[in-house]
């Protein structure tokens, strides 16, 4: 269904090259960032009072991968091809039974390795770190600017992007050291997340098969969906949101959106949900310890969330509409007001309450109205 190695091999060729750096300072940036993720669990740790299910001290010793942009580009290929193996499967056993099945196997997945690559490549300058949450049980990682590592447990893994930190540490003008630090515990924040709550990556991959098993199989109504969702962001961008509610305007829909059946569609809400839950909760650490080990962690934020706003070409925030990247931005505001509101009101073990099972995770409506999250949880 989709060529692989051709969309990594699409990507890596069309992948910008990162800030100009020499092979000491690139060694240094590599062994300093590893030495912050170190550093960030205990800081991470003691501000969230999250700890392993058996109360043990070190929550799992997750690997920290430092990579460049091509290494970022496999890692995530990696992860693709493990979550979208069902999925996968399903389609091509129901192709085999078509006419022809194996030539539009054959030319639909170059095309789509394509697509896959392009998307990969304007991605990877973009990411600065991430949870690597649905690695594969066992696969070759690429080496990263000085880094390499094989055959690592499915128990997820830390990336950071050396050269996307060095780049925008160079245009905010920011101490690189503090920033580097800022980002690690961001990142440190989701680690932890997973690594004290062990029921998490289940739960939220169960959600993502349940989305992908509801995905319909007929092409033709794929096809329908997709023009719908051309012509509207041909000719929406217009329409006005209602502050009041959680739907977009057609115009402002992604391609993403549009294509998804009802039953998809409150999947995707409470996915939702959870995710500016993950990203809130990360941005409101970072923000809690920065004040007492990142000196300039007030510069850096004022600098960081206006570059979010205002730093994006015109080409990426078309990209971003389209491929709907633009409802992560909002997460990270949404989720970390909403964990704000939750603390100021229950104190931060009220707050982690919310670690307790599925059933008290947010709800969209929730992450808008975290009183309402409050008096459902805190009120047995």
């Amino acid at each position: 269904m989709v060529d692989w190695n051709l969309a990594v091999a699409t990507a890596t060729r069309l992948v910008r090259p990162g800030p100009e750096v020499s092979r000491d300072e690139a060694r240094a940036v590599v062994s300093e960032l590893r030495g912050h993720a170190e550093a960030s669990e205990r800081h991470v740790r003691d501000f969230t009072a999250m700890a392993s299910p058996d109360g043990a001290p070190d929550l799992g010793g997750t690997p920290v991968l430092v990579v460049d942009r091509p290494g970022w580009i496999k890692a995530n290929v990696a992860g693709f091809r493990e979550i979208l193996k069902p999925l996968f499967e399903k389609m091509q056993s129901r192709r085999e039974g078509i006419p022809g099945g194996s030539v539009i196997n054959a030319v639909g997945g170059k095309v789509t390795g394509v697509e896959v690559g392009m998307l990969l490549s304007f991605l990877s300058s973009r990411v600065l770190g991430q949870y690597e949450t649905f690695a594969p049980a066992t696969h070759d990682m690429p080496a990263g600017p000085a880094d390499a590592t094989a055959g690592t447990p499915r128990q997820g893994r830390l990336l950071l992007v050396a050269p996307n930190i060095v780049h925008v540490e160079r245009e905010l003008d920011v101490d690189p050291h503090d920033f580097r630090l800022w980002v690690c515990l961001h990142e440190e924040t989701h680690r932890t997340q997973f690594s004290a709550v062990p029921w998490l990556r289940d739960h939220i991959e169960g959600e993502i098969q349940s989305f992908l098993g509801e995905t319909e199989m007929d092409p033709a109504t794929l096809l329908e969906r997709f023009r719908e969702a051309v012509q509207s962001i041909a000719t929406g961008g217009s329409g006005s949101k209602d502050p009041d509610s959680e739907d977009e305007p057609e115009g402002a829909r992604s391609v993403l959106d549009i294509v998804q059946t009802p039953a998809q569609r409150e999947i995707l809400s409470r996915v939702t949900a959870v995710m500016s839950l993950l990203e809130g909760h990360a941005d409101y650490v970072m923000d809690g310890v920065g004040p007492e080990v990142v000196p300039t962690v007030a510069e850096i934020r004022e600098k960081f969330q206006r570059r979010r706003q205002t730093g994006a070409s015109r080409l990426d925030v078309a990209l971003r509409k389209l491929l709907g990247l633009d409802a992560k931005l909002r997460q990270y505001k949404d989720g970390e007001r909403f964990v704000r509101a939750v603390v100021d009101e229950v104190g931060m073990a009220g707050f982690n309450r919310v670690w307790t099972s599925p059933n008290t995770l947010p709800t969209r409506q929730e992450i808008g109205r975290p009183q309402d999250w409050v008096a459902r949880v805190h009120s047995k």
